[in-house]
């Protein structure tokens, strides 16, 4: 794991709050975002996030060869 699990849960706190303030940023300017594909933006933001973490490091001494 490249980060700790309360760093990890910080970062998909900030993201979604970004995802959702963006949503409402980008309401102002006309370009209405469903709900739907904001959820589904967050959750590929989410997946990403967690594939980042759990990801082993190269170079490591746990990685297989």
């Amino acid at each position: 794991m490249q980060t700790s699990p309360a760093k990890l849960l910080i970062l998909i706190a900030l993201s979604l709050v970004i995802i959702v303030e963006g949503r409402t940023v980008l309401a102002f300017f006309g370009v209405d975002i469903p709900p739907l594909e904001t959820a589904l933006i967050g959750l590929v933001v989410i997946v990403a996030l967690l594939i980042w973490a759990i990801r082993p490091i190269r170079g490591s001494p746990s990685e297989t060869e």
